[in-house]
Protein backbone atom coordinates (compact mmCIF):
# COMPACT_ATOMS: atom_id res chain seq x y z
CA UNK A 1 0.00 0.00 0.00
CA UNK A 2 1.45 2.99 -0.76
CA UNK A 3 0.39 7.01 -2.02
CA UNK A 4 0.12 6.03 -5.80
CA UNK A 5 -3.36 6.52 -7.49
CA UNK A 6 -4.23 3.15 -8.95
CA UNK A 7 -7.00 3.07 -11.76
CA UNK A 8 -8.17 -0.18 -10.53
CA UNK A 9 -7.41 -1.95 -7.06
CA UNK A 10 -4.55 -4.14 -6.66
CA UNK A 11 -5.31 -7.80 -6.50
CA UNK A 12 -4.59 -10.05 -3.92
CA UNK A 13 -6.28 -13.54 -3.99
CA UNK A 14 -7.22 -15.62 -6.93
CA UNK A 15 -11.27 -14.97 -5.71
CA UNK A 16 -10.06 -10.97 -6.91
CA UNK A 17 -9.16 -12.17 -10.25
CA UNK A 18 -12.48 -14.02 -10.42
CA UNK A 19 -14.46 -10.71 -9.48
CA UNK A 20 -12.80 -9.16 -11.86
CA UNK A 21 -13.01 -11.06 -14.72
CA UNK A 22 -16.86 -10.92 -13.37
CA UNK A 23 -16.85 -7.68 -13.80
CA UNK A 24 -15.14 -6.89 -17.03
CA UNK A 25 -17.40 -9.90 -18.76
CA UNK A 26 -20.48 -8.23 -17.41
CA UNK A 27 -19.16 -4.73 -18.95
CA UNK A 28 -18.51 -6.04 -22.30
CA UNK A 29 -22.19 -7.53 -22.41
CA UNK A 30 -23.67 -4.08 -21.42
CA UNK A 31 -21.94 -2.58 -24.26
CA UNK A 32 -22.66 -5.14 -26.98
CA UNK A 33 -26.25 -5.17 -26.29
CA UNK A 34 -26.86 -1.34 -25.46
CA UNK A 35 -24.06 0.19 -28.19
CA UNK A 36 -26.59 -0.48 -31.19
CA UNK A 37 -29.64 1.31 -29.64
CA UNK A 38 -26.97 4.13 -28.83
CA UNK A 39 -25.76 4.29 -33.02
CA UNK A 40 -29.03 3.58 -34.43
CA UNK A 41 -30.82 6.83 -32.00
CA UNK A 42 -27.63 8.61 -33.73
CA UNK A 43 -28.76 6.98 -37.11
CA UNK A 44 -32.59 7.39 -37.29
CA UNK A 45 -31.90 11.15 -36.01
CA UNK A 46 -30.23 11.89 -39.57
CA UNK A 47 -31.67 9.70 -41.44
CA UNK A 48 -35.22 10.72 -40.32
CA UNK A 49 -34.74 14.74 -39.60
CA UNK A 50 -37.22 17.02 -40.17
CA UNK A 51 -37.27 18.16 -44.29
CA UNK A 52 -34.90 15.15 -45.25
CA UNK A 53 -36.67 12.81 -47.53
CA UNK A 54 -36.66 9.42 -46.52
CA UNK A 55 -38.96 6.82 -47.02
CA UNK A 56 -40.92 6.79 -43.44
CA UNK A 57 -43.15 3.71 -44.40
CA UNK A 58 -43.61 1.15 -41.97
CA UNK A 59 -42.42 -2.06 -43.50
CA UNK A 60 -44.33 -4.54 -44.76
CA UNK A 61 -42.98 -7.34 -43.55
CA UNK A 62 -40.52 -8.40 -40.52
CA UNK A 63 -38.47 -11.45 -39.13
CA UNK A 64 -39.78 -13.04 -36.33
CA UNK A 65 -36.36 -14.96 -36.16
CA UNK A 66 -34.82 -11.53 -35.26
CA UNK A 67 -37.40 -9.87 -33.04
CA UNK A 68 -36.77 -13.34 -31.28
CA UNK A 69 -33.36 -13.49 -31.06
CA UNK A 70 -32.56 -9.63 -29.40
CA UNK A 71 -34.93 -11.08 -26.50
CA UNK A 72 -33.87 -14.51 -26.21
CA UNK A 73 -29.98 -14.10 -26.48
CA UNK A 74 -29.68 -11.32 -24.08
CA UNK A 75 -31.83 -13.56 -21.32
CA UNK A 76 -30.12 -16.30 -21.68
CA UNK A 77 -26.74 -14.29 -21.28
CA UNK A 78 -27.83 -12.44 -17.95
CA UNK A 79 -28.77 -15.94 -16.76
CA UNK A 80 -25.50 -17.07 -17.24
CA UNK A 81 -24.36 -14.04 -15.85
CA UNK A 82 -26.93 -14.92 -13.02
CA UNK A 83 -25.33 -18.46 -12.41
CA UNK A 84 -21.57 -17.36 -12.48
CA UNK A 85 -22.59 -14.56 -9.84
CA UNK A 86 -24.41 -16.87 -7.34
CA UNK A 87 -21.54 -19.01 -7.07
CA UNK A 88 -19.11 -16.71 -6.52
CA UNK A 89 -21.37 -15.20 -3.78
CA UNK A 90 -21.84 -18.76 -2.22
CA UNK A 91 -18.45 -19.78 -2.01
CA UNK A 92 -17.81 -17.27 0.80
CA UNK A 93 -20.22 -19.12 2.97
CA UNK A 94 -18.34 -22.21 2.47
CA UNK A 95 -14.73 -21.89 4.27
CA UNK A 96 -12.83 -24.87 4.05
CA UNK A 97 -12.82 -26.86 7.24
CA UNK A 98 -8.97 -26.45 7.97
CA UNK A 99 -9.22 -22.30 7.40
CA UNK A 100 -7.27 -20.49 10.05
CA UNK A 101 -10.11 -18.51 12.61
CA UNK A 102 -9.54 -15.13 12.93
CA UNK A 103 -11.85 -13.02 15.45
CA UNK A 104 -13.00 -9.77 14.51
CA UNK A 105 -14.83 -7.38 16.55
CA UNK A 106 -15.72 -3.67 15.29
CA UNK A 107 -16.71 -0.79 17.01
CA UNK A 108 -16.73 2.97 16.94
CA UNK A 109 -14.27 3.60 15.36
CA UNK A 110 -11.78 0.44 15.29
CA UNK A 111 -11.19 -3.14 14.21
CA UNK A 112 -9.88 -5.44 16.57
CA UNK A 113 -8.63 -8.72 15.42
CA UNK A 114 -7.62 -11.89 17.56
CA UNK A 115 -5.66 -14.55 16.61
CA UNK A 116 -5.95 -18.43 17.94
CA UNK A 117 -2.92 -18.35 19.33
CA UNK A 118 -3.84 -14.69 21.42
CA UNK A 119 -2.29 -12.21 19.62
CA UNK A 120 -4.14 -8.81 19.69
CA UNK A 121 -4.33 -5.98 16.86
CA UNK A 122 -6.28 -2.94 15.93
CA UNK A 123 -6.41 -1.61 12.76
CA UNK A 124 -4.77 -4.02 11.31
CA UNK A 125 -4.79 -7.71 10.39
CA UNK A 126 -1.25 -9.80 9.88
CA UNK A 127 -2.10 -12.86 7.80
CA UNK A 128 0.13 -15.82 5.83
CA UNK A 129 0.25 -16.16 2.22
CA UNK A 130 -1.90 -19.21 0.40
CA UNK A 131 -3.56 -20.26 3.72
CA UNK A 132 -7.64 -19.83 3.90
CA UNK A 133 -8.26 -17.22 6.71
CA UNK A 134 -11.76 -17.59 8.37
CA UNK A 135 -13.12 -14.13 9.94
CA UNK A 136 -15.90 -14.68 12.80
CA UNK A 137 -17.21 -10.74 13.33
CA UNK A 138 -18.75 -9.03 15.54
CA UNK A 139 -20.18 -5.72 16.28
CA UNK A 140 -20.28 -3.94 19.54
CA UNK A 141 -22.54 -0.94 18.97
CA UNK A 142 -23.68 -0.18 14.93
CA UNK A 143 -23.54 -2.04 11.77
CA UNK A 144 -20.03 -1.92 10.27
CA UNK A 145 -19.30 -3.62 6.75
CA UNK A 146 -15.45 -4.85 6.79
CA UNK A 147 -14.14 -4.04 3.08
CA UNK A 148 -10.85 -5.45 1.82
CA UNK A 149 -11.07 -4.01 -1.88
CA UNK A 150 -7.77 -6.31 -2.90
CA UNK A 151 -9.60 -9.30 -2.17
CA UNK A 152 -12.60 -7.94 -3.30
CA UNK A 153 -14.65 -8.96 -0.20
CA UNK A 154 -17.19 -6.88 1.54
CA UNK A 155 -19.14 -8.35 4.38
CA UNK A 156 -21.24 -6.39 6.51
CA UNK A 157 -20.90 -6.59 10.97
CA UNK A 158 -23.66 -6.47 12.52
CA UNK A 159 -24.84 -5.90 16.48
CA UNK A 160 -26.42 -9.12 18.21
CA UNK A 161 -25.30 -11.57 15.85
CA UNK A 162 -22.18 -13.43 14.01
CA UNK A 163 -21.43 -12.87 10.36
CA UNK A 164 -18.51 -14.11 8.56
CA UNK A 165 -16.76 -14.44 5.39
CA UNK A 166 -12.93 -16.31 4.29
CA UNK A 167 -10.17 -15.68 1.65
CA UNK A 168 -6.91 -16.73 0.87
CA UNK A 169 -4.61 -14.15 0.31
CA UNK A 170 -1.57 -15.13 -2.54
CA UNK A 171 0.21 -11.99 -3.30
CA UNK A 172 2.40 -10.75 0.13
CA UNK A 173 2.14 -7.09 0.46
CA UNK A 174 0.41 -4.04 2.70
CA UNK A 175 -3.13 -3.40 1.39
CA UNK A 176 -6.18 -1.01 2.68
CA UNK A 177 -9.16 -2.46 5.05
CA UNK A 178 -11.99 -0.53 5.95
CA UNK A 179 -15.16 0.08 6.66
CA UNK A 180 -17.81 -0.01 3.74
CA UNK A 181 -20.80 1.23 5.78
CA UNK A 182 -21.87 4.91 7.41
CA UNK A 183 -21.18 4.30 11.06
CA UNK A 184 -20.94 7.55 13.27
CA UNK A 185 -19.24 11.20 12.99
CA UNK A 186 -15.80 9.04 12.62
CA UNK A 187 -16.46 6.62 9.81
CA UNK A 188 -13.89 7.95 7.63
CA UNK A 189 -11.07 7.36 9.76
CA UNK A 190 -12.19 3.35 11.06
CA UNK A 191 -9.51 1.75 8.15
CA UNK A 192 -6.12 0.28 8.44
CA UNK A 193 -4.03 -1.93 7.34
CA UNK A 194 -4.32 -5.71 5.42
CA UNK A 195 -0.66 -7.36 5.55
CA UNK A 196 -0.10 -10.20 3.85
CA UNK A 197 3.15 -12.15 5.05
CA UNK A 198 5.16 -15.53 3.78
CA UNK A 199 4.72 -18.39 6.20
CA UNK A 200 7.48 -17.97 7.58
CA UNK A 201 7.51 -14.15 8.85
CA UNK A 202 3.96 -14.61 9.95
CA UNK A 203 5.19 -17.19 12.22
CA UNK A 204 8.32 -14.46 13.15
CA UNK A 205 5.43 -11.91 13.53
CA UNK A 206 3.40 -14.37 15.55
CA UNK A 207 6.52 -15.09 17.61
CA UNK A 208 7.38 -11.08 18.06
CA UNK A 209 3.70 -10.23 19.47
CA UNK A 210 3.61 -12.43 21.92
CA UNK A 211 0.85 -13.17 24.51
CA UNK A 212 -0.35 -14.85 27.42
CA UNK A 213 -2.37 -17.40 26.41
CA UNK A 214 -4.54 -18.84 23.88
CA UNK A 215 -7.87 -17.83 23.31
CA UNK A 216 -9.07 -20.66 24.17
CA UNK A 217 -6.86 -20.31 27.34
CA UNK A 218 -8.52 -17.00 28.21
CA UNK A 219 -11.91 -18.94 27.53
CA UNK A 220 -11.30 -20.58 30.00
CA UNK A 221 -10.02 -18.78 32.35
CA UNK A 222 -13.31 -16.58 32.09
CA UNK A 223 -15.44 -19.78 32.54
CA UNK A 224 -14.31 -20.28 35.79
CA UNK A 225 -13.96 -16.29 37.02
CA UNK A 226 -17.57 -16.00 35.76
CA UNK A 227 -18.83 -18.75 38.00
CA UNK A 228 -20.02 -20.93 34.33
CA UNK A 229 -17.98 -24.09 35.95
CA UNK A 230 -20.32 -24.09 38.88
CA UNK A 231 -23.04 -25.51 36.49
CA UNK A 232 -21.26 -26.95 33.38
CA UNK A 233 -18.43 -28.47 35.09
CA UNK A 234 -18.17 -32.16 35.51
CA UNK A 235 -18.55 -32.10 39.10
CA UNK A 236 -21.62 -29.55 39.40
CA UNK A 237 -24.18 -30.62 41.17
CA UNK A 238 -27.08 -27.88 39.12
CA UNK A 239 -28.63 -29.86 36.20
CA UNK A 240 -26.68 -28.46 32.75
CA UNK A 241 -25.87 -29.43 29.89
CA UNK A 242 -22.55 -30.42 29.65
CA UNK A 243 -20.41 -28.71 27.35
CA UNK A 244 -17.60 -31.71 26.49
CA UNK A 245 -18.25 -32.55 22.59
CA UNK A 246 -20.96 -29.69 22.12
CA UNK A 247 -19.55 -27.72 19.70
CA UNK A 248 -20.83 -29.00 16.47
CA UNK A 249 -23.31 -31.40 18.01
CA UNK A 250 -27.19 -31.42 17.04
CA UNK A 251 -28.76 -30.11 20.48
CA UNK A 252 -32.56 -31.17 20.53
CA UNK A 253 -34.49 -27.96 22.12
CA UNK A 254 -38.15 -27.53 23.87
CA UNK A 255 -39.85 -26.55 21.48
CA UNK A 256 -39.30 -30.07 19.17
CA UNK A 257 -36.94 -28.49 17.00
CA UNK A 258 -33.25 -29.62 16.63
CA UNK A 259 -30.13 -27.02 15.74
CA UNK A 260 -26.77 -27.16 15.53
CA UNK A 261 -24.48 -26.16 18.07
CA UNK A 262 -22.26 -23.31 16.08
CA UNK A 263 -20.99 -20.20 16.92
CA UNK A 264 -24.26 -18.14 16.92
CA UNK A 265 -25.55 -20.94 18.95
CA UNK A 266 -22.81 -21.09 21.80
CA UNK A 267 -23.53 -16.63 21.35
CA UNK A 268 -26.72 -16.75 21.96
CA UNK A 269 -26.93 -19.02 24.67
CA UNK A 270 -24.63 -17.14 26.98
CA UNK A 271 -26.69 -13.27 25.63
CA UNK A 272 -30.08 -14.85 25.42
CA UNK A 273 -30.23 -18.06 27.24
CA UNK A 274 -34.16 -18.20 27.21
CA UNK A 275 -33.88 -18.16 23.44
CA UNK A 276 -33.19 -21.46 22.49
CA UNK A 277 -33.87 -23.86 25.65
CA UNK A 278 -32.14 -27.40 25.61
CA UNK A 279 -34.89 -30.24 26.02
CA UNK A 280 -34.19 -31.87 29.63
CA UNK A 281 -32.81 -29.06 31.33
CA UNK A 282 -34.42 -26.00 33.19
CA UNK A 283 -34.26 -22.73 32.14
CA UNK A 284 -32.43 -21.19 35.25
CA UNK A 285 -29.53 -20.27 32.75
CA UNK A 286 -29.09 -16.21 33.73
CA UNK A 287 -28.33 -14.18 30.92
CA UNK A 288 -24.78 -12.55 30.49
CA UNK A 289 -25.39 -9.81 28.27
CA UNK A 290 -24.40 -6.42 29.58
CA UNK A 291 -22.05 -8.08 31.77
CA UNK A 292 -19.72 -9.98 28.44
CA UNK A 293 -18.45 -8.10 25.86
CA UNK A 294 -18.15 -9.35 22.20
CA UNK A 295 -14.34 -9.88 23.17
CA UNK A 296 -15.10 -11.77 25.78
CA UNK A 297 -18.01 -14.00 24.56
CA UNK A 298 -15.78 -15.01 21.41
CA UNK A 299 -13.02 -15.90 23.92
CA UNK A 300 -15.84 -18.33 26.11
CA UNK A 301 -16.70 -19.83 22.04
CA UNK A 302 -12.89 -20.73 21.51
CA UNK A 303 -12.99 -22.63 24.56
CA UNK A 304 -16.01 -24.99 24.34
CA UNK A 305 -14.91 -25.35 20.45
CA UNK A 306 -11.83 -26.43 22.25
CA UNK A 307 -13.57 -28.78 24.29
CA UNK A 308 -14.60 -30.40 21.22
CA UNK A 309 -11.01 -31.12 20.09
CA UNK A 310 -10.19 -32.54 23.55
CA UNK A 311 -13.39 -34.89 23.21
CA UNK A 312 -12.15 -35.89 19.97
CA UNK A 313 -8.72 -36.62 21.08
CA UNK A 314 -9.69 -39.09 23.93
Amino acid sequence: MNGSIHLWPEQASAYGSEVDHLVFAFTVLIVILSAPVFILIVVFAVKYRRGKPANRRHARNRNVWVEVSWSIIPFLALIGFYVWASDLFARLYHPPVDALEINVVAKQWMWKFEHPQGQGEINELHVPVGEPVKLTMASQDVIHSLFIPALRIKQDVVPGRYTGTWFTADKPGTYRLTCAEFCGADHSTMGGSFIVLSRADYAKWLAQSGTDMSLAAAGAALFRERGCSGCHGPAATVHAPSLAGLYGSPVPLQSGQVVIADDEYIRDSILLPQKQIAAGYPPIMPTFQNVLNEEDVLKLVAYIKSLRTTEATQ
